[in-house]
């Protein structure tokens, strides 16, 4: 009975559907938000790789020339 009533706190199910339209909107804004993050991400990181690469071919270059 107690498990019942500390469920029935979190959901609520609103008879106007109409309350749903402000919900759905902030989650597709964060879910826009994370899809650029996640591809701002994906540029530095291979841009990043491009630039170790290049530094490790040099230190390689170093190396075998001494």
């Amino acid at each position: 009975m107690m498990n019942e009533f500390v469920l029935g706190l979190f959901l609520y199910f609103p008879e106007d559907k109409s309350e749903y339209i402000p919900a759905a909107i902030s989650c597709m804004i964060f879910l826009i938000a994370a899809a650029f993050t996640m591809r701002f991400i994906i540029k530095v990181s291979k841009r990043q790789e491009k630039v170790a690469k290049e530094l490790e071919q040099r230190i390689d270059n170093m190396t075998r020339d001494s």
